[in-house]
């Protein structure tokens, strides 16, 4: 019973995850807090590891470039092709992930 209140939390940040088009994170992209999760990862368990300021696993997933501020190419990509990401709010920053149907 103490994963309750994990598994709890976790379900809180899928709910808080929707899909949305690039061009409506524009601003938070130009302040740099758009953060690209690699498709290889769970946008909702970062975003929950994100929550609990987990350093140690954040900063591995950093070095080993599955985590990355999204990159001026990425966004111009994002944006001339009108793609909708998935995304999560953890203040202060956005995660986002591109679905694999968007993929090219």
């Amino acid at each position: 019973m103490t994963d309750c209140p994990i598994e709890l939390e976790k379900a809180k940040v899928n709910l808080e995850t929707s899909q949305i088009p690039w061009l409506d994170l524009q601003r938070f992209f130009a302040a740099g807090l758009a953060i690209a999760v690699d498709d290889s990862l769970d946008l909702v368990e970062v975003a929950y590891q994100f929550s609990i300021d987990n350093k140690s696993l954040v900063e591995d997933w950093l070095n080993k470039q599955q985590l990355a501020p999204v990159s001026d190419r990425q966004a111009e990509k994002w944006f001339n092709n009108k793609i909708d990401v998935w995304a999560v709010v953890v203040k202060p920053w956005i995660l986002v992930q591109e679905p694999a149907t968007n993929k090219t």
